[in-house]
């Protein structure tokens, strides 16, 4: 008789098939468990936002590269320095265009900051969880979001996602509120599961990749009541051409009405304000 290579039971940390399933992750990271893993993924933010008494929220979307004033300013100063010493450099000419178009933009990281204080302050009162500023986690205008309910001492959450590169969470996210996800479906769902509005800075890809996926919501009818507004009128109407959508029958007239324009914070806050009267207590 051959004798055991281990006596029993077998409680050696070693032995992976004695583990219990849920404690064992490197079996919980096969390909097969992938529908336990999204499911984990849609469960845990849900209950805790439960815990944490969130009611309804508010996305703050927009570029993650986009930075504030000063700091946009000292990097213009940076590229103009380097052009300097290089003036024929094609690479460093195109610096200075790229860092005078981030100043240009730079005054939005302080109106999603202010966006973020208005809101915070006019519905986190008495202990009330409601319009809750949600944002993508990182730098840019999701950390001005974060950081205007930083401001006011209200909660506001960060859905961040991993990602070839590391992205940092914000340091302005309530940490009880800070996530972090695998798949986007997921943080996709979570987006927009207690949004009652959409409010969208100047971005890039995955900015348009969330407004109109937002649009494509609202004009289906899989979603109701979402507010949407564009920050910065000229921006987006260079942008997109959307009366070209209507007129090649791509889009309908009333497509247009899914989303406003407004230039500041507070007329971001008043078209919420107007769409949703009877859910904001301020």
């Amino acid at each position: 008789m051959t004798e055991p290579t281990q006596p029993f039971p077998p409680t050696s940390p070693l032995l992976s098939a004695y583990k219990r399933a849920d404690l064992d992750s490197d079996f919980l990271q096969r390909d097969e468990l992938r529908a336990v893993r999204l499911q984990l993924e849609w469960f845990k933010p849900e209950l805790i936002q439960q815990d944490e008494g969130v009611v309804s929220t508010i996305v703050v979307f927009g570029s993650a590269r986009l930075l504030e004033p000063q700091a946009a300013q000292a990097k213009l100063a940076e590229a103009e320095e380097a052009l300097a010493l290089s003036p024929n450099d094609a690479d460093k000419l195109q610096a200075v265009a790229i860092a005078t178009n981030q100043l240009t933009l730079s005054p939005y990281y302080n109106e999603a900051r202010e966006f973020g204080r208005l809101v915070s302050s006019a519905c986190q009162l008495d202990g009330r969880c409601e319009y809750v500023i949600v944002t993508g986690g990182g730098p840019g205008i999701m950390e001005a979001g974060n950081r205007g309910a930083a401001d006011v001492g209200g909660k506001s959450i960060g859905l961040n996602i991993s990602l070839p590169y590391e992205q940092t969470p914000n340091p302005y996210i309530t940490p009880s509120l800070c996530f972090q996800f695998r798949y986007f479906p997921l943080r996709k769902m979570h987006f927009m599961n207690r949004a009652k509005a959409l409010v969208v800075f100047p971005g890039g890809f995955g900015t348009m990749d969330e407004l109109f996926e937002t649009l494509t919501l609202l004009q289906t009818g899989k979603v109701q009541d979402v507010s949407v507004v564009l920050i910065g009128k000229s921006y987006w109407e260079d942008l997109i051409n959307w009366k070209k959508l209507v007129d090649y029958g791509l889009i309908s007239q009333k497509d247009l009405s899914l989303f406003h324009y407004a230039e500041t914070a507070a007329e971001a806050w008043g078209i919420i304000v107007r769409e949703h009267q009877e859910g904001i207590h301020s």
